[in-house]
């Protein structure tokens, strides 16, 4: 296929996989990019000078992001022309989402003969399609990354310095949307180190974003009283310490959470490895599920819970079997790096490598919590050695049918596509919830615990967050709060007064964040998988009129 008709194939299949999902509520961290964006529309140079009471009590925003504020600024700039309701946000980051994939087209063109079957395999993952859903950074953040790539490739290759010079802007704003981009820098350095032997003034171009970098912190210390990246490093350390996780149960979880986004290399699994290879690894990972299970791993207290209660609700077998799979995905998309290092030992190997170790590192080692937006980056480099290793088969006399390839990736967006669907379904759950509450306290004040979505639209209809250090409530007050099995007691009980339950039934069998499945797309404490089919419990509410 001729680039020109590949790039609109790629083009038409990603809106025809986003755009149902335009009108969708705010979900999980949306809130807190759609806040920042709100300030700096009013102070574009203090992006995080307000409060916020996202969870206890109200703090500093500049304590409670971690996260730089360029996504912000793109959500602010968009909605000075198209408004703030939730389609117009959400069509913005339509164009980040078409910018990775195409870029992994781009970038695949340079490692394979097939970039198209790359390209797909990174769009039809949940990993892309559920995060490209959201208004989260991770997505611009991950094209950013991907086009700065293929800008420092064509540069070298052609010895442009004008495409080195783009590529380290590029560079520069991925690492200011999110800062996981700064590792581009390494990753570029160790890849023209490998294939140029030597130094050379290409350095001169990554010492730019580094040097931003820097900057920032001093930048961000001088107006908020201290560096917002130091703050970051603090905040995943002591996130890290509370979850009391052993190394052995990190690696585990970023397997299982490796294998769940990235699910193109499960359904091609059996035409990439022989049998004997692919029952290897089920055995494997079949052990290592039983010992997660069965507690013999450290998990830390919120994802052993979350086993505890999901085998008391008898979904323990829905959940062992989807981890043994994800499990087993997951060691096959980091031996896909390690065998295509193994055949090759070039440069372009050496970077698809590093690219996918590295994320895997960072998300199980670094990270605050597990989650499938932190895998993210890792899913265009997946989508590339996919594509290269049907290639290896081919050139070795052994194709493989391209009706099974096809297969493959129809079922894997199928599966993608419904788990984006039934995120969307509790993002709009929480939107019901707030209405549902405001038609029911008519009068009084209505205080709410909880956050995320619910938070955004509860404060949309003039509700106040609950502050637990510094309590405001009075008698015939209202409190509403969310709950489940997991934690029937944590919130409402606590407070005297008639009380109303209700519920938000989930029709999608599917689900991104479940403690009663371990399923934790944005949040791992209490996970064990990226997300989870089966029947899903309701959402649940309390509403109390408070007494005495």
């Amino acid at each position: 296929m001729r680039p020109a008709v590949a790039y609109l194939w790629l083009v038409a299949l990603t809106l025809a996989c986003l755009l149902p999902f335009s009108g969708r509520a705010f979900h999980t961290d949306d809130t807190l990019f759609v806040w920042v964006a709100q300030r700096i529309s009013q102070h574009p140079l203090d992006p995080y000078g307000f409060t916020l009471n996202w969870q206890f009590t109200t703090v500093r925003m500049s304590e409670l992001t971690q996260n730089p504020p360029l996504a912000s600024y793109y959500l602010a700039a968009w909605a000075k022309f198209v408004g703030w309701s939730e389609r117009a946000l959400h069509l913005a980051f339509l164009l980040p989402a078409l910018a990775c994939v195409l870029g992994t087209y781009r970038l695949a063109g340079r490692f394979t003969r097939s970039p198209l079957l790359a390209a797909i395999a990174t769009l039809v993952t949940p990993a892309l399609l559920v995060s490209a859903c959201s208004t989260m950074c991770d997505p611009l953040m991950l094209a950013l990354w991907i086009w700065a790539t293929v800008f420092w490739i064509e540069g070298l290759n052609g010895n442009r310095p004008i495409l080195l010079a783009i590529s380290a802007f590029l560079v520069t704003a991925s690492e200011l949307t999110k800062y996981f981009g700064a590792a581009l820098i390494l990753l570029l350095f160790a890849y023209t180190l490998a294939r140029n032997r030597r130094i050379g003034s290409w350095v001169g171009y990554l010492l730019v974003p580094a040097a931003v970098l820097i900057g920032y912190e001093f930048a961000t210390a001088r107006i908020y009283g201290h560096g917002l990246i130091t703050t970051a490093i603090h905040f995943s350390q002591s996130r890290r310490l509370s979850t009391h996780s052993s190394k052995g149960a990190r690696v585990l979880v970023g397997l299982s959470y490796t294998g769940g986004c990235a699910l193109p290399a499960i359904f091609l699994a059996p035409l990439l490895w022989s049998r004997k290879q692919i029952t290897a690894t089920l055995v494997a990972a079949g052990a290592a599920a039983a010992l997660m299970m069965r507690g013999v791993v450290r998990l830390g207290a919120g994802a052993g819970s979350a086993a505890e209660v999901a085998a008391r609700n008898q979904s323990w077998a829905i959940i062992s079997a989807q981890l043994v799979l994800f499990l087993a995905g997951g060691i096959g998309c980091l031996a896909l790096a390690v065998a295509d290092y193994r055949r090759r030992r070039e440069a372009d190997s050496l970077l698809l490598l590093l690219w996918i170790l590295g994320t895997f590192w960072f998300t199980a080692f670094l990270n605050w919590t597990m989650n499938a937006r932190s895998l993210l980056p890792m899913i265009p480099a997946v989508g590339i050695l996919l594509a290269r290793r049907l290639e290896y088969f081919a050139e070795a006399r052994m194709p493989r049918p391209r009706s099974l390839v096809a297969a493959a990736l129809v079922l894997s967006g199928a599966l993608s596509w419904w788990l984006a669907r039934a995120d969307s379904e509790a993002a709009n759950a929480a939107r019901t919830a707030a209405s549902t509450i405001h038609r029911r306290t008519s009068a009084g004040a209505v205080w709410f615990a909880g956050h995320s979505g619910f938070q955004y639209y509860m404060q949309r209809f003039g509700a106040r967050p609950y502050d637990w250090w510094h309590p405001q409530i009075k008698p015939g007050d209202w409190l509403a709060a969310p709950y489940s099995i997991v934690w029937p007691n944590e919130i409402a009980y606590q407070f005297p007064g008639p009380r109303e339950d209700f519920a938000i039934p989930m029709h999608a069998s599917a689900t991104t964040n479940s403690p009663e499945l371990s399923a934790g797309f944005y949040y791992s404490y209490w996970s064990v998988l990226p997300y989870a089919f089966g029947p899903v419990p309701a959402d649940k509410y309390a509403v109390v009129r408070l007494g005495r």
